[in-house]
């Protein structure tokens, strides 16, 4: 069931940033859309975070996302800027950023992300990571335009290496995804 879902909802996200919910190309490389047509609402435009997992969205006035807090590294990235060098006290890394989108329903009050990242890397002193990850959230926003409880599904891949052993490769099974209640507040 969970798989079906999701499934649903990247069809409706990908339907929409194709052009057939009159979807657009944001400033910053972020495809966002409203259902049925129409502008994006004023009232979401603004700072929206998770205090808990550190996810954070800068929506502008016309719903592009300006900038955004990830919650792997608590790096913040702005859409559209494809290479991201990270420098840390034991190595270095970088992340190659894929395509994004917003979608929001004003029917249902739903606001939907996507958030693709095609490769990070990171080096450190003795191993290091390599993977991707797509990350979608989808839920309704409160009458007060205060608060977004979303559910969060996140789909890693990742490899560990280490020199003169063997690498651990890790994938999530789309079957075996829980669904995290995250919920947004408006700073």
């Amino acid at each position: 069931m969970k798989r079906l879902v999701v499934l649903a909802g990247c069809v409706v996200l990908v339907t929409a940033f194709a052009g057939c919910q009159n979807g657009a190309k944001g400033k910053d490389g972020v495809k966002f859309a409203v259902a049925g047509g129409g502008r994006f609402p004023r009232s979401l435009a603004g700072t929206w975070k998770d205090s808990e997992t550190g996810w954070e969205f800068v929506f502008e006035r016309d719903g592009t996302i300006s900038s955004a807090v990830i919650e792997s590294g608590l790096l913040r990235v702005r859409p559209g800027q494809k290479t991201i060098p990270i420098k840390t006290e034991k190595g270095q890394g970088v992340y190659e950023m894929g395509p994004w989108g917003a979608l929001y329903s004003p029917q249902d009050r739903e606001l939907s992300i996507s958030v693709v990242i095609d490769r990070y890397v990171f080096e450190l002193k003795s191993f290091g990571v390599e993977g991707a990850s797509s990350d979608y959230f989808v839920g309704p926003v409160s009458q007060d335009w205060q608060t977004w409880t979303a559910e969060w599904y996140s789909f890693p891949t990742f490899r560990a290496f280490a020199e003169n052993e063997q690498d651990l490769v890790f994938e999530q099974d789309m079957n075996d995804v829980p669904a995290t209640t995250i919920v947004f507040r408006k700073q």
